[in-house]
């Protein structure tokens, strides 16, 4: 008798209609980024091999959860779920859960993490997947007539709205809410409903005026002394340092100026893994927000471009299935998961680089941190099911 093959249990399956470019290019990104996550923070441990190993260890834990959740949801997610009652109530949960880190202490000026003992979540981070599965169900393949435009876009508008609100005020992390918002804005393009043509062209109209007006305010000596005068507190020294991190050199210009000096001495080939110097000198958020520096400076250019490369490849599919697509649903899915990775890329390296003041972004799957690598490869897994619905015929 022939044995029968032992099957992988179907929540870890990989499906054979999935895009595997965008699948290895994950799995390169989760090597790639539990390496510089070691070597960063060999400069924060001092020596202590079991502090490292544990840093080491929370993030392996984290990357396993991610990967299983990206497979099951690979495996599982349908469009038919957003309209059941089990998504409203995951909306409504993802809402109540914004507030919890209100109970606990703030991090850099913001309380948006829960913390329970080592292991830390940020509910905002699911709160940008929540974000593009809301639009996805209130406004994809919307055949419906409403008595005004106001009436079709209450509840998304409504919903996201809210979360905006909430991280932004309450949680004071603008990084976040601004990410949200830009996920947001741009899907909102997607919709053919002739309903939507007025607030569609007023979206595009307040992006290309924002890009002036981001212009003339980050880049001209006029829009320096504007936001000099009108911002205040840490948020008035992150755009101070983004000026001019010179005028307060070991002050709020000395992270900046740290990674400036990693970029600049890792050259081409870089210093080599684990060879960076600067993460030894008291570098604030070295395996963070400041990740990229260690990574540049060990790696180099080369290794800059090996990471754009596999960014740039997994954006590439997105969009190449968004544009062949005739679901709205799903196009709005596709676009949004490449939303989320493209700012959170021009967040962290304008940042990282000075062009952009400081945002408190992680760079995906490279920074340290739990929740925006569960979160970002369940965005993924959930586009991957998309796909391949597609590649089987059940999407259009």
């Amino acid at each position: 008798m022939k044995k029968k093959r032992r099957m992988l249990p179907y929540f870890y399956r990989v499906p054979k209609t999935v895009d595997f470019i965008i699948h290895l290019c994950v799995i390169g990104l989760m090597i790639f980024g539990l390496i510089a996550i070691v070597s960063a923070s060999m400069g924060l441990v001092n020596g202590n091999n079991k502090k490292l190993i544990g840093i080491a260890g929370k993030q392996i834990v984290f990357l396993m959860v991610g990967y299983i959740s990206m497979c099951f949801m690979g495996n599982h997610f349908r469009l038919s779920f957003l309209k059941t009652k089990a998504f409203n109530t995951l909306i409504i949960t993802t809402i109540v859960l914004l507030f919890v880190p209100l109970a606990f202490s703030a991090a850099g000026g913001a309380k948006a993490w829960i913390r329970l003992g080592p292991v830390t979540l940020q509910p905002s981070e699911f709160a940008k997947i929540v974000t593009i599965l809301i639009m996805a169900r209130f406004l994809g393949d919307n055949r419906k007539r409403y008595h005004s435009t106001f009436e079709m876009l209450l509840r998304p508008f409504g919903y996201v709205l809210a979360i905006c609100l909430i991280v932004a005020l309450l949680e004071n992390d603008l990084g976040s809410a601004l990410i949200i918002f830009i996920i947001f804005s741009v899907i909102l393009l997607i919709p053919k409903h002739p309903q939507l043509k007025a607030v569609q062209r007023f979206f595009k109209i307040s992006f290309w005026l924002g890009i002036v007006a981001g212009y003339g305010l980050l880049y001209t000596g006029f829009g320096e002394r504007i936001i000099s005068s009108v911002i205040t507190g840490y948020k008035k020294a992150r755009f101070t340092a983004m000026f001019n991190p010179f005028h307060d050199t070991y002050g709020v210009g000395y992270q900046i100026i740290n990674g400036l000096v990693s970029f600049a001495t890792g050259g081409l080939k870089g210093r080599g893994i684990g060879q960076s110097i600067r993460k030894y000198t008291d570098f604030p958020a070295v395996n963070t927000d400041f990740i990229l520096a260690v990574v540049v400076e060990e790696v180099g250019m080369i290794g800059f471009g090996f990471l754009m490369l596999l960014y740039g490849a997994i954006l590439l599919q997105l969009f190449r299935y968004a544009i062949r697509m005739k679901s709205e649903a799903g196009k709005m899915i596709l676009v949004g998961t490449a939303m989320y990775l493209l700012v959170h890329m021009v967040f962290n390296i304008g940042g990282a680089t000075g062009l952009i003041p400081l945002t408190g972004v992680p760079l995906l799957m490279i920074s340290a941190g739990g929740s925006s690598t569960w979160s970002f490869m369940t965005c993924i897994g959930i586009s991957q099911a998309i796909i391949s619905q597609v590649n089987r015929g059940e999407i259009q």
